[in-house]
């Protein structure tokens, strides 16, 4: 307070002295040299303190027991910090704590001196350390697939403070796939935060936050969280032969249960059935087709979201007999249309060869009998189903396809040699045949249907020779 009573003392007797001309000649350009005024502040840690010194001069010489005024600039506004008075070398300091933001360290020093004239020193912003952090990520590394789990992020600096606000969270779902976004989490005044997370599948998590002005950023280390399968996975013996073709998961289950769902064709559909499963010719069209979408089991234990296209009046006993394994968890292996796998000139329709050695498992295929080209397979009527495809093989008369080692040998709940298994046991309930047994073990025929279809099945029987897929 005296500090500032004697400032202003100064400043009035100056002024009085060029008003009035007691003994005081106000000061030509010539004879006035301006003062000059620097202020500089040491580098230092957010929430440390440094002291901002100030220099005075005039005309290159230090002025002492001046008082200067030095000010703060906050929230746009510049607020008083002290009034110092310089030492016999124009010096003075005054200790500041450091923010966290550049903002917040802009300081300014003036000095009223007597005259027209004032000297300012010009804003500085005063440089913050950055500091080193630690960003860690953790939570179980086992979760049931489907199931919902909390990870803990925790973010400090090297001292031990806190580091709040805005990190992100990235997950990837193998172990060598990309980093993708998946949310932005806020830690609070302690620096955590807790995320439930629902992971389908083997998945990877990693948090990591930006550097800032008063901390360096970082990456959490990668915490991996196993999804153990909902279902049973199928254990298959050792020395049996694997697909030769190997397809992507398909996406996973929607709804609850088997969730069937039947449609008329979508154009997109449609689209890429034209030219492959479906050509001039056949002897169903568009508007007798349906589109059934339904959840299966697949052999690591995971609910999948499986397509085929088959007859309108066979498409619901087709549905009913895939719900009922789904309740029972009977898996299949997959279950893609056979459009995916292109055009074969070999059965003048869609490749056959290829889904049965992805173990696909299928229904509508406008095409000729795999192994006896001329006669028209069954499935060109949307009315017969393919199962598990890799573990049931088909005696054709050129040979058994996919593989010959499954045929020999069978499986309680992929591979079936007699009409005592499970999975026959539902087709039939359905009203699905094993028409041709161990002839063609993948196959199953929808009975239903009137006496039109029952011939026209006859007739294609009696065509191929007994044996048809």
């Amino acid at each position: 307070m005296q500090r500032m009573q004697r400032l202003g003392q100064r400043v009035l007797i100056g002024f009085l002295g060029v008003v009035l001309g007691v003994g005081v000649l106000a000061p030509t350009a010539a004879q006035a040299a301006p003062f000059e005024l620097s202020l500089s502040g040491a580098a230092a840690y957010a929430g440390k303190t440094t002291p901002i010194r100030i220099l005075l001069t005039d005309a290159g010489q230090p002025v002492s027991g001046a008082d200067v005024l030095i000010q703060r600039r906050r929230g746009g506004s510049w607020t008083p910090v002290s009034v110092e008075t310089t030492d016999s070398n124009g010096q003075a300091s005054v200790p500041a704590v450091m923010g966290r933001s550049p903002q917040s360290n802009v300081f300014r020093a003036s000095y009223p001196a007597v005259g027209p004239e004032q000297a300012t020193s010009g804003p500085v912003t005063v440089p913050i350390k950055r500091r080193d952090s630690t960003l860690t990520l953790g939570g179980p590394k086992r979760v049931k697939d489907g199931d919902s789990v909390e990870i803990r992020v925790r973010w400090v600096t090297g001292n031990g403070e806190p580091v709040s606000g805005p990190v992100r969270l990235f997950r990837k779902v193998s172990k060598g796939g990309k980093w993708k976004k998946a949310r932005k989490v806020t830690l609070d005044a302690t620096g955590r935060a807790q995320i439930t997370v629902t992971p389908s599948g083997d998945t990877w998590w990693q948090a990591r936050g930006k550097r800032r002005a008063w901390v360096q950023g970082d990456r959490s280390n990668a915490h991996p969280i196993n999804s153990i399968p909902p279902g049973k996975p199928v254990k298959l013996p050792k020395n049996a032969p694997s697909p030769r073709i190997n397809l992507p998961d398909q996406r996973r289950g929607v709804g609850s249960g088997a969730n069937p769902v039947i449609t008329q064709i979508p154009d997109r559909v449609w689209r890429q059935m034209t030219g492959r499963t479906w050509h001039a010719g056949c002897p169903v069209g568009r508007g007798g087709l349906r589109y059934l979408r339904i959840n299966y089991w697949d052999y690591q234990g995971y609910d999948r979201r499986g397509e085929l296209v088959a007859n309108a009046d066979a498409v619901r006993q087709m549905a009913g007999a895939l719900a009922e394994m789904y309740r029972k968890k009977l898996p299949i292996r997959a279950m893609y249309r056979v459009d995916r796998f292109g055009w074969s000139n070999r059965v003048r329709g869609g490749n056959d060869y290829k889904s049965m050695a992805a173990g696909n498992t299928s229904a509508f295929n406008c095409r000729q009998v795999v192994g006896n080209p001329g006669a028209r397979s069954p499935h060109s009527y949307g009315r017969s189903l393919d199962v598990n495809t890799w573990e049931n093989p088909y005696r054709s008369a050129q040979g058994t396809v996919p593989n010959t080692w499954w045929m020999g040998h069978s499986h309680k709940r992929v591979a079936w040699r007699s009409r005592s298994h499970a999975v026959v046991r539902v087709m039939a309930s359905h009203g699905l045949r094993w028409t041709y047994g161990n002839g063609d073990t993948q196959h199953f025929d929808a009975r239903a249907g009137g006496a039109r279809t029952s011939a026209r099945l006859n007739a294609t029987f009696l065509e191929c020779g007994g044996v048809c897929d």
